[in-house]
């Protein structure tokens, strides 16, 4: 209403839609502004074009002459110029790009192709940076406060750490995780605005607090971000073992030292956040913990890092063995992330999101079989030809990392299957 400059006499439109009937049965005037997008919406439904353009005229006049507050063109311009450049989806074609150059550099050894991969990461990763600040501006949120931004944002913490590994590095390692989980991020960012509904849309009541979501969610995302990161070099590790004949001794030192440092990470941010989420709890619903699914999920999260930290310092895995672990951080991040959402039920079941389920299960089945490919004998590694008593026939060596690669690309036109059904 006009003449009241403070935001708390704001109302959502069927509240004050439903005010304006009552006014209008016992008599009273009726605000303007009611009226007139009640006209909007009886011309839409009607069907009828022209007498909805000279509605939207005729409010779009009643707007500008009434002046409401914070009514501010410029940040209306710039969220409207933010949805037209869609900068994430322009972020995941050129992490596609910098993938296939990374995957090159990474192959043949050849070090300018690393530079350039990582230069257009770099590029990549300041729109990804620009694209989310925005979305934080234009909320006035954390950069964390639904299943969407919790993707573009995990994303975003994957690509930084893929490039603070390649800078200490330097051998294309980073670079390739980086560029996968940059893609995969925004694609699964993607889906979940595939349903066509606002992404930053109203909050939640029990979210509705901005310490907790800068605490909190942010801790945990960088937990997840961590775990799956962990996971991913886990996965290069098995592909560049069992399916390529380069991961030599040099490369499992290197990439042994990386998923322990990034586990290391993950355990922290974890456990961090899930007892800030208790306290939240204790502070929004009078229970520190309740075993609600979302915090069972939280926990396993917590506990699998640990049995991940704990094989290593007891020496009962080593290289591999803590790349196929990781793996299974993969599972469990993805059961926490997504998967407690798909049951409907607790405290914690605001972010259900259809056609997710078979996915999942997709993506689980996925690292189930490439943890048991990583287990086989390292004698049959095609990578270990050369380095393992009774190896075996080069032949074998190189088929079976033939049907591991198989089993990867299957995996990903299974999941361009669910990604095209879902934006279809």
């Amino acid at each position: 209403p006009s003449g009241t400059p403070d935001t708390g006499h704001w109302h959502a439109y069927p509240i004050a839609a439903a005010d304006a009937m009552l006014k209008a049965a016992i008599g009273e005037e009726v605000d303007p502004g009611i009226l007139a997008f009640n006209e909007i919406l009886a011309a839409y439904q009607a069907g009828d074009a022209s007498e909805f353009n000279g509605s939207v005229v005729k409010f779009d006049n009643l707007v500008t002459r009434l002046k409401p507050p914070l009514l501010s063109q410029a940040k209306v311009a710039r969220e409207s110029m933010f949805n037209h450049a869609a900068p994430f989806s322009l972020g995941g074609a050129l992490y596609t790009f910098a993938f296939l150059i990374a995957l090159a550099g990474l192959l043949f050894r050849y070090r300018p192709l690393n530079w350039a991969a990582l230069t257009l990461i770099v590029l990549t990763f300041g729109l990804h940076t620009w694209a989310l600040w925005t979305r934080m501006e234009l909320s006035g949120r954390p950069p964390v406060t639904n299943l969407y931004s919790s993707a573009v944002a995990i994303g975003w913490a994957c690509v930084l750490t893929g490039i603070i590994v390649e800078l200490i590095f330097r051998l294309g390692l980073g670079n390739v995780v980086a560029a996968v989980a940059g893609f995969a991020t925004v694609l699964i960012a993607g889906l979940l605005a595939s349903g066509g509904d606002d992404t930053v849309g109203v909050m939640q009541a029990v979210l509705d607090t901005q310490f907790w979501l800068a605490t909190h969610v942010v801790c945990m995302s960088l937990g997840y971000a961590a775990t799956l990161f962990a996971g991913l070099f886990g996965l290069l590790y098995l592909i560049l073992g069992l399916g390529s004949p380069i991961l030599d001794s040099q490369f499992r030192q290197i990439l042994g030292r990386i998923i322990y440092g990034i586990v290391c990470f993950a355990i922290l941010f974890s456990f961090v956040g899930t007892v800030l989420g208790g306290l939240w709890a204790d502070d929004s619903w009078g229970r520190f913990w309740g075993w609600d699914p979302k915090e069972n999920g939280a926990l396993m999260i917590v506990m699998w890092n640990a049995l991940v930290l704990h094989a290593r310092w007891d020496k009962m895995v080593g290289d591999r063995g803590l790349a196929v672990l990781a793996l299974g951080g993969n599972i469990v991040t993805a059961w926490s992330w997504f998967g407690v959402n798909q049951l409907g039920i607790g405290l914690h079941s605001y972010g259900f999101t259809s056609g997710v389920v078979r996915a999942l299960m997709t993506f689980g089945l996925y690292m189930l079989i490439c943890a048991a490919f990583g287990a086989l004998p390292l004698s049959w590694w095609w990578s270990r030809k050369n380095d393992t008593k009774h190896a075996a026939p080069p032949e074998f060596s190189r088929g079976l990392g033939l049907s591991f690669l198989v089993v990867n690309a299957v995996f990903l036109a299974v999941f361009g299957w669910y990604t095209y059904q879902a934006v279809v």
